[in-house]
């Protein structure tokens, strides 16, 4: 099957599958795409308001933490959070997430708020978002709490023959590879204006100037007239005076850049500055999430499995959750393949590949030897990476695992529609750090993902 210029354009090359896509399209409504997360303990929040006992240990005698289940339509987090922190008239430092859920969707998720009381929440009143109280904790809420996700999806507008069989087939292929190829997805480099990792590159390589015009002036087809036609005026004249009488005023972070660029038009590495801390590791991580997605593209391309380790791999270990021990690390020397391979199998171990970073050396091997290819082509130099004018976002890099399990995986129906197309529902889990668009990718295989709600 073709893989669309977009997907190409992040990294993502190739399809672990060979059955044909059921095309379709996803988030047609925010009601086909319901999110809810689950935690190492598997409690699981749910949207309908369901409260477990006992999450992560917590209970009804007060502790520092205040541990709720948000339920959230058609928001984005971390506006979500500085809604509810300002009705209950606090900072929203203090309210602590596990996990981001995606905007367009139906979500739940745990949340802890610090120095809050069970009755304080009855004060919060925002459209489409509620809150339910679970209990007390002793620590705030971060990653290492997180499981994953459990997904339920409809794919909708589907317009072609033997929907159901081609789905199973996916699956079927999925099965026998062990999971689906650990790409970091869309969402991470934006998705309706990808630029995200271009700016991370020209980060990383010390050409602020360039970074500066990518995210300030490199547009999208798909972002709103009055943003794009901001944005190609300025590409043309480079005159940031103007432009920060142009931007609209929802391009909050562009124009406290264009502020600074205005008074002092060349000082680049001080306009990106301006920005959140936050704001500037991401375009880095992101230069750094497509380069794995080269790197893992480049290893199905040449034939290289995923789930047998080569001479020169990195393997880590699993938990018995399932989630990789990315510290717990191994490169696999000849006379431990037939050992590490056999783990391997049993699911005692995973094959993983370099983030590219500060601190990350690239694997050693046939995949090495693919991974400084891909750099040569890129133009990154290692060395680069080590120091630059925003070392403090230079990425130190690490593992990460090339396959990702799925969980429950399960068609819940397949139905014509009052229109000539048909929908199939879907429910799944993935383990943190995994993407449900990498999974609906194979599935669906669509030609242009932006339209198909990616």
């Amino acid at each position: 099957m073709p893989v669309s210029p977009l997907d190409k354009q992040l990294g993502i090359e190739v399809y672990a599958t060979e059955s044909l896509g059921v095309g379709g399209a996803i988030r047609e409504t925010v009601d086909d795409f319901v999110v809810e997360e689950v935690m190492v303990d598997n409690s699981k929040a749910s949207v309908n308001g369901a409260v477990p006992s006992k999450v992560l240990g917590s209970s009804a005698q007060r502790q520092r933490f205040l541990l709720c289940i948000l339920v959230k339509r058609n928001w984005d987090t971390f506006i979500a959070i500085k809604n509810v922190a300002k009705q209950l008239s606090i900072d929203q430092r203090r309210i602590q997430i596990a996990g981001i859920k995606d905007a367009k969707a139906i979500t739940a998720q745990h949340i802890t708020i610090e120095n809050q009381l069970i009755e304080d929440i009855s004060k919060i009143n925002v459209k489409d978002i509620q809150i339910y109280p679970v209990g007390y904790i002793r620590e705030a809420l971060s990653l290492y709490y997180l499981l994953g996700n459990h997904f339920t999806i409809n794919i909708k507008s589907i317009d072609g023959p033997e929907t159901k069989e081609r789905i199973s087939q996916t699956i079927k292929e999925l099965e026998g590879l062990g999971g689906i190829p650990n790409f970091f997805g869309h969402q991470r480099f934006g998705s309706t204006r990808p630029i995200t990792h271009l700016v991370g590159k020209a980060m990383v390589r010390c050409n602020f100037k360039e970074a500066t015009m990518l995210f300030l002036a490199k547009s999208s087809i798909h972002e709103h007239p009055t943003s794009r036609q901001s944005r190609d005026e300025l590409w043309s004249t480079e005159n940031f005076k103007v432009a920060l009488e142009n931007f609209p005023k929802q391009l909050r972070f562009e124009r406290m850049m264009l502020l600074h660029l205005a008074d002092q038009p060349d000082d680049f590495v001080g306009a990106f500055q301006q920005l959140p801390i936050k704001l500037q590791e991401l375009f880095v991580q992101a230069h750094q999430s497509y380069l794995f997605n080269r790197f893992l593209s480049e290893r199905v391309k040449r034939g290289y499995s995923l789930n047998k380790a080569e001479v020169g791999d990195y393997v880590v270990g699993v938990e018995r959750s399932g989630l990789p021990l990315t510290k717990m690390v191994k490169t696999v020397a000849a006379e431990m393949m037939p050992e590490i391979n056999e783990q391997i199998k049993n699911g005692k171990m995973r094959i993983a590949l370099p983030i590219v970073g500060a601190k990350q050396k690239l694997s050693q091997g046939v995949m090495g030897q693919i991974e400084k290819e891909v750099l040569e082509e890129e133009e990154i130099n290692l060395e680069n990476l080590q120091v630059n004018e925003l070392s403090r976002v230079g990425g130190r890099g690490g593992l990460r695992a090339a396959i990702s399990l799925i969980r429950e995986l399960k068609v819940l129906d397949v139905v014509a529609t009052e229109s000539k197309f048909c929908q199939a529902g879907l429910s799944f889990t993935l383990l943190r750090g995994s993407y449900a668009t990498v999974l609906l990718r194979e599935i669906m295989k669509p030609i242009d993902p932006i339209s198909a709600g990616f």
